[in-house]
């Protein structure tokens, strides 16, 4: 790709930055087996590129099972798309033990972690 001076159209590297002010929550699953659905769920973003710009898919999976429990799509990068499949997923399937995702702001942002919150069983 280098000798022909192409290169991807995806976001450049660094796009997982965490907000300043956000609460940066202690990675639980080190050393951890997953066997059984509803233990561990996780949740990322993924760039889409359609024209001269990029739509954003956030998925909820549940790593045991390696189902999609919900999904959204979006024109932009706000949490409320990811809200908004989060709140799916626990409307369908309740709540999972622990919720894994990267530091992002969406993820980090003071509306997905209060979803996660509200419940004091929750993650």
């Amino acid at each position: 790709m280098r000798r022909l001076g192409i290169q991807a159209l995806g976001p450049k590297p660094r796009t997982t930055k965490p907000a300043p002010g956000h609460h940066v929550y202690p990675y639980l699953l080190r050393g951890m087996t997953i066997d059984r659905p509803n233990q561990v769920w996780c949740a990322d973003i993924t760039y889409i590129p359609i024209g001269r710009g990029f739509l954003y898919l956030v998925a909820v999976m549940d790593w045991a099972s390696r189902a999609v429990l919900a999904w959204r799509l979006s024109n932009t990068m706000d949490a409320s798309f990811c809200v908004a499949a989060l709140e799916d997923a626990l409307a369908r399937f309740g709540r999972p033990a622990i919720f894994n995702t990267d530091q992002s702001s969406q993820f980090t942002s003071a509306a997905f972690t209060g979803v996660l919150r509200a419940d004091p069983r929750s993650c």
